[in-house]
């Protein structure tokens, strides 16, 4: 949603975007709100209000939005049970669970290295390589 705000004159509903997502303008809400309080977006009131993105997009990480997301659950495989009366599932776990650590470790590392603008510019890299009969999004 971030991108697609960044390419946007005005501010954009939150219609406009959930058309644009493919989701529920509920849902752009919600996501919205959770940016709002980290600074990232900014709503404006009334006839020609929507949200509008205020901040930079060279300052902005992937981990930051994560962040500002509330942090969600990253993987959704895990343990069965967290203690097992099994000793067979407890070994199981422990691997496992040092796995699933080490991937997130991983995943929140790139994640802080990419930036918006990355994303930007290679949003804008692929425009200027396609066909321009396609669509822009």
């Amino acid at each position: 949603m971030l991108l697609h705000m960044a390419e946007m004159d005005g501010p954009v509903t939150s219609e406009a975007l959930a058309g644009i997502m493919q989701t529920n303008p509920v849902v752009v809400r919600r996501t919205l709100a959770g940016l709002r309080e980290q600074g990232l977006v900014t709503s404006v009131k009334g006839h020609g209000g929507g949200w509008r993105l205020c901040c930079d997009l060279d300052a902005v990480t992937l981990h930051d939005i994560y962040v500002a997301l509330g942090e969600p659950v990253v993987f959704a495989m895990g343990n069965r049970s967290e203690s097992p009366g099994c000793l067979v599932e407890k070994a199981v776990n422990a691997h496992m669970n040092d796995a699933f650590q080490q991937a997130e470790a991983v995943l929140m590392a790139r994640l802080r290295d990419v930036t918006l603008a990355d994303l930007s510019r290679d949003f804008h890299r692929g425009l200027q390589r396609r066909d321009p009969t396609h669509c822009s999004s």
